[in-house]
Formats: structure tokens, sequence, C-alpha cells
């Protein structure tokens, strides 16, 4: 990397930083949890503006790179976003954005997510089903020929924003095998039933397909190339986005330590309580070079990127609940009370924690990959 290069992108995250702590400071945070909306369309479109939405679309098209490393520009918008815990479909536009064709048939719509005004969120999960797009699993939803489309017939759950979408990217079994489709939310057949979530903004929900219009964007081994861009788009900016819920909530706690005190002594100056933060602080960085390893390996365009992706999710799930635990714990009684807002960044990671492969799952992928290749 260039020194122009990494000065980019630090202007990028500072950048990043600022507007969030301008837009959505945690008293924000809270109102739109408790709001029937989760985010503001209109603050949606001014990250759009400051290129959320750009790093993964050709330039082409309108987007681009701010350093030349898309991913590493999205894992740093991420793990910005978990710090604040920030609302908003950045995950799952992400990865639509990663997976969508950049043909003629859907570079309006390409446009439009670009842009912000478009809300879009992929739909891959099933009831009763874990995130089979990591294996490659028959999806349970279908897609039946219907002129120049296609009828859509299943239910996916677990999807992001999905209340305030106005376009699903679902993938579906057709007859020639998985296809992925582009569904309009106000399409007749479609019906949205928000779900409840242990994160207070980060939404989901149920939706329904009852002989809805799709169009196809990928057929055949395509749609089964982007579904992979996809799982590993997904799983690396949620486990960024924990990265930096973890990082916000080992800040939070070390200022308490030093300013509670005890027998006339700050928290901080006890030695089993320095251990346990210098615990959490390795534990933190070794969840941040995790994943950013794998944003340097996607853009690095290594075969090992799926392997890496999978290494980086299963151990950012598994050790930043329990920072964030001991982060709770470390503030006492008052750790556990709605106002403080620690529950705010334990509530992202648990959320991040279950959603695009549990570590179980990514341990299981990675088996499966080792396999493959002896």
């Amino acid at each position: 990397m260039t020194d122009d290069s990494t000065a980019d992108r630090r202007f990028f995250q500072a950048t990043t930083r600022d507007f969030l702590a301008g837009t959505v400071p945690i008293g924000t945070v809270r109102a739109l949890a408790e709001s029937g909306t989760g985010f503001d369309r209109g603050w949606w479109r001014r990250g759009a503006e400051l290129g959320w939405t750009a790093m993964l679309v050709p330039e082409e098209l309108g987007g681009g790179s701010v350093s030349g490393q898309p991913m590493t520009e999205l894992a740093l918008v991420a793990e910005e976003l978990g710090r604040a815990a920030a609302p908003g479909p950045f995950v799952t536009t992400s990865a639509v954005l990663a997976g969508l064709a950049t043909g003629e048939d859907v570079a309006d719509t390409v446009a439009a997510i670009l842009s912000g005004e478009t809300i879009a969120t992929w739909a891959v999960y099933e009831p009763g089903r874990g995130f089979d797009a990591l294996g490659g699993e028959v999806p349970g939803t279908t897609a039946t020929r219907s002129g120049d489309g296609y009828l859509i017939t299943g239910v996916k759950d677990r999807v992001e924003a999905a209340d305030q979408a106005d376009v699903f990217l679902v993938t579906a079994d057709g007859a020639d095998g998985p296809v992925q489709l582009l569904v309009r939310a106000d399409d007749p057949g479609v019906t949205v039933s928000p779900a409840w979530t242990i994160d207070l903004t980060r939404r989901t929900a149920t939706v329904t397909f009852d002989g809805a219009a799709g169009i196809a964007v990928h057929t055949g081994d395509a749609a089964v190339r982007a579904l992979r861009a996809q799982a590993n788009t997904a799983a690396l900016l949620t486990a960024a986005e924990s990265v930096g819920a973890a990082d916000q909530a080992l800040t939070a706690t070390l200022t308490w330590l030093f300013d509670r005190y005890t027998f006339g002594r700050p928290l901080a100056s006890y030695q089993a309580l320095k251990h346990r933060m210098a615990d959490n602080k390795t534990w933190l960085e070794a969840c941040r070079a995790t994943a950013f390893a794998a944003a340097a390996a996607w853009d690095a365009g290594s075969s090992a990127t799926t392997e890496n992706v999978s290494i980086a999710k299963s151990y950012v799930a598994d050790r930043t609940p329990v920072i964030a635990q001991d982060c709770v714990q470390l503030h006492g009684g008052i750790g556990v009370t709605w106002e403080h807002d620690l529950h705010l960044y334990l509530r992202r990671i648990t959320l991040g924690r279950a959603l695009y492969g549990t570590p179980e799952e990514h341990r299981r992928h990675i088996t499966d990959l080792l396999e493959s290749a002896a």
C-alpha cells in the first residue's frame, strides 16, 4: 500500500467517524430504537454520498474505491458503525452490491442503490435453517418461469431492513438450478412481517413470497459465485462491526476504571483488573487483525479469501461477546441498567454473532474447504 492510499483511507475513516458522531450520537440511536423506522432514509442517503455504497460498484456505474482497497474501506466503515451502534442497512446493502450483475438490465437498480435512493436487502435465510449460503445448499424458496421473468414462492426470514426495503435480492431454486432475482417490495405477492431482534436498531423481518414477480440477475454457476461473494461480504462486514462495538465497550470501561474509586484508589490500579483489561485488549486486537486480514485477502484477489473470512467471522464472533460481557461485569451493577449504553454494544455484538454464519457454522465451513483442498 502506498503512503497516499494509506492517507486516503485514514481520511475516509475519520470522515465517517465524524459524520456518525454528528448525526447519530447515542441519544439519537436510542430515539431511533424507540421509533417505528429504525433508521432515517435521508441520513442513509447522506452516508451514500460519503461513499459507503460505492466501493463495490464499478467506476462506469458511478462507484469506485478511495484507496484501491474496496473491502478494506468497507470494513473501516463497518467498524465505525459498530463503534457508534449506528442503524442502517450497510451490511445487507453491501452484500447485494457484491453479487449484483453489472449489465444493462440492472444498471438502473445499481445506480439507485448507489445513491441511497433505493434500499436493497438480501433475502437468503429461511425458517428453521442455518446460513445455507456457506455450503451452497438448495434453498426451499422456488422460482418458476413466467414469460420473461419468474414467479417466486417461499419464505425468507432474518431479512435485514426488510420493513424499509424497496427491493429484495432473493436466492431461490429454479428449474435449472439456483437463481438470484430482484423482487420489488411493493409487489402484491410480497408480505413483510417485522420480527423482534436483540439489537435495537439493526432490525430484521420475515418476508413471504406468494407468486411474487422476480427478474433474474444470476442463474446456475453465476448464482453460486454471486452467493459466495455475498456471504463473504456479509460475514466480513458483520465481524468488522462487532470489532468496532467491542472497541467502544472496552474504551468506555477503561474510562470507568480510572474514574471509579474504591477504598481511596481507582479501580484501574488493581492488578487483577489490569490483567482482565490486558486480556480483553489482546483479544480485541486479534479480532481486528483477523477481520482486516480477510479484507486484505479479498482486495488482493486471494484464492484463500473465503477461508480467511470464515476464520475472521468465527474468531470475532467467539471473542467479542466475551469482551463485551466482561465490560458489563467490570462496571458492576450500573452495567446492567437500561440507562447505561453498554447494552447497546452488547446487543449489536450478540446479533452479529448469530447473523451470516455462527462460529460453529464457519468452522464447519473451514473444515469443508480444507477437506476439498486435500
